[in-house]
């Protein structure tokens, strides 16, 4: 789960708070000690529902990391190899902004993109008292707490509720 990590940030930020999570995970095929591989299926506390499937067995690299949102009025593929494109965007109300979409996109030859350079900026800057911080440890928190939940849910085989109780 630690190369699912951002994804789990930003399906969190997109969609909003998860409420339960069903996962399984497995170590396939590396000689390693944490899993190479798992799914899972997520039900938020709006009421949306998704799945997340990750892998660290993409032959011969990493394919690509993308997320796609399906809504009743309109539906979003960010994707890239960094998810780093939009490659759909599609609403039933057309809004101004949708011309602005493909000035989002940017090429990389990393899986990393660009965000590492731009938030240690931030934090940088807030720490001389030039900026105001744009996240905070409460946001990491909520994405460890869904990672968290994942493991428990492997393990036991079982729906995991959020928030956890400790």
């Amino acid at each position: 789960m630690n190369q699912a990590s951002h994804y789990v940030d930003l399906i969190d930020w997109l969609i909003g708070p998860v409420e339960k999570i069903q996962a399984m995970t497995g170590t396939l095929a590396r000689d390693i000690e944490v899993e190479d591989s798992g799914v899972l299926n997520i039900k938020w506390r709006n009421g949306a529902l998704g799945s997340m499937c990750v892998t660290m067995l993409t032959y011969p690299q990493n394919y690509e990391g993308s997320i796609t949102i399906l809504g009743e009025n309109g539906t979003v593929r960010v994707g890239g190899i960094a998810v780093n494109e939009i490659q759909h965007w599609e609403f039933a109300d057309k809004r101004d902004y949708d011309r602005q979409i493909d000035d989002a996109n940017y090429e990389t030859t990393s899986v990393y993109g660009f965000g590492h350079p731009l938030y240690y900026k931030n934090v940088i800057d807030v720490f001389r008292g030039e900026a105001e911080q744009e996240t905070d440890g409460r946001e990491g928190l909520r994405s460890l707490e869904v990672l968290i939940a994942v493991y428990l849910s492997a393990r036991d085989g079982q729906t995991v509720s959020l928030p956890l109780e400790y």
